[in-house]
């Protein structure tokens, strides 16, 4: 899979988050839901991850989803 930044499509970076040296802008991978287009929560255990939708109240294919790089406000502190 090509992580490529949204704004100047260069590879991103993985540095605990995603990364954009040539914008040096942060990203976080968002996933949302093919039917109500819905952001979508990852659960994870025992090493697989899955995607459930809130809205659909279903589990849903990855291969369905559609993911995008959304930005990180650089000025709001980190959790």
């Amino acid at each position: 899979m090509d992580n490529l930044c949204p704004v100047c499509s260069q590879q991103l970076e993985w540095v605990g988050q995603y990364h954009c040296t040539a914008c040096t802008q942060d990203y976080r991978n968002v996933g949302f839901c093919p039917q109500c287009a819905g952001e979508l929560q990852k659960l994870q255990a025992c090493g697989a991850a899955n995607y459930f939708c809130n809205q659909c109240n279903e589990l849903k294919s990855k291969s369905k989803i559609r993911f995008i790089f959304q930005p990180i406000n650089q000025n709001s502190p980190q959790i």
